[in-house]
């Protein structure tokens, strides 16, 4: 018997009291000693505000409340997932309708997927996936616990509103099923762009980066436009305008020269297909041509085609641009799974302070 942090059971008053483990955790040696001894009992993957904190091991009662991480607007990671989710919800309903067939203003019920208004889809799922693995292990990225928390969501329709996947791109799910991420140059779809914005307030290197990508998008495409694009995020979580970040993440390779020319182009040379490169370059156009999270992510989903994905991965940059309280409210509200969202969230290991614009 031990007795957990000063704690004791409101139920029947024993001490003998269990942490409960939240989220997905690696087996070692060390979690097998605390599960034997008692120390802890294992909760389940994912978090919500309903969670408890303690596990009586004499009658069972569960009681405290857990601590969860930054629910509150001033984290610096809740406008990019939020931004993401409500941009990704707002382009379920039209996606692959033709540019030009479709005028979205506000959310509205699913016609491909007979969703309600305001459920998000496989873009926000991994993303939040991403998070929680991130969260679970304090701010560092874990490669397997990822995949793992990627398979949970295919196969048991983890982070999802409704415990049931949708919208699954050919790529991931080709990957998840086998263990390992696609290289061939048909596999560039944008499946890890969309949920790559979380690594923008980590520590991941470029290398890190790429390798996230690649538990489903391996190719060097699809691994450089995740590097690009949190670069280009976390220049501007620093204070520089969305022209210069773009400027100073331009790889040097020719399949990315489109980034020195987005801003010039017309509406009708941005194409919206599932290729990555189109995606990244449809969403930072949709920042650009816009002075409002609202008017970006409608700007992206009007574009049609991928309407989902391109309002997501435009909407975490707005959100990282203009901050949780430019997102609509109403449109917060209609929003599905807020509870699977913030039960996600992470404390940022790195910060991004302003410093002095370039020239």
């Amino acid at each position: 018997m031990h007795h957990c942090e000063e704690e004791i059971c409101p139920r029947c008053g024993s001490i003998d009291v269990a942490r409960i483990l939240w989220g997905r955790h690696a087996f070692t040696k060390e979690l097998e000693r605390d599960l034997r001894s008692g120390k802890i009992v294992l909760g389940g993957c994912c978090i919500t505000p309903k969670s408890a904190k303690y596990h009586c091991n004499d009658c069972g009662a569960e009681f405290g409340t857990i601590d969860l991480p930054l629910p509150f607007e001033d984290s610096r990671l809740k406008p990019i997932v939020y931004g993401a989710a409500v941009g990704d919800a707002l382009g379920v309903p039209f996606e692959g309708m033709p540019r030009g067939t479709l005028a979205c203003t506000h959310m509205v019920s699913g016609h491909r997927y007979g969703t309600p208004a305001g459920t998000f889809s496989d873009d926000t799922s991994l993303m939040l996936a991403t998070c929680d693995s991130i969260r679970a292990y304090g701010g560092s990225v874990q490669l397997k616990d990822m995949a793992a928390r990627f398979h949970d969501w295919l196969y048991e329709g983890a982070y999802t509103p409704d415990n049931s996947a949708f919208g699954i791109g050919r790529t991931c799910a080709v990957a998840i099923e086998r263990g390992y991420g696609c290289d061939d140059e048909m596999s560039n779809d944008n499946g890890s762009l969309m949920r790559i914005a979380p690594l923008a307030l980590t520590e991941a290197d470029d290398s890190m980066i790429a390798a996230v990508s690649a538990i489903t998008h391996a190719h060097p495409v699809s691994m450089q436009a995740c590097v690009t694009y949190v670069g280009i995020l976390r220049d501007v979580m620093r204070g520089l305008n969305l022209p210069i970040a773009i400027e100073r993440n331009i790889p040097d390779n020719e399949r990315f020269s489109f980034l020195s020319s987005v801003e010039m182009k017309t509406t009708d040379e941005i194409r919206t297909s599932g290729f990555v490169l189109d995606t990244l370059e449809a969403s930072l156009w949709c920042n650009l041509k816009t002075e409002s999270y609202a008017e970006c992510v409608l700007t992206a989903v009007n574009l049609g085609g991928d309407a989902d994905t391109t309002a997501s991965v435009a909407g975490a940059l707005a959100g990282a641009r203009y901050g949780y309280h430019a997102i609509p409210k109403k449109w917060v509200e209609v929003l599905r799974g807020k509870d699977i969202i913030d039960a996600c969230l992470f404390e940022p290991t790195v910060k991004c302070q302003n410093k002095p614009r370039l020239r």
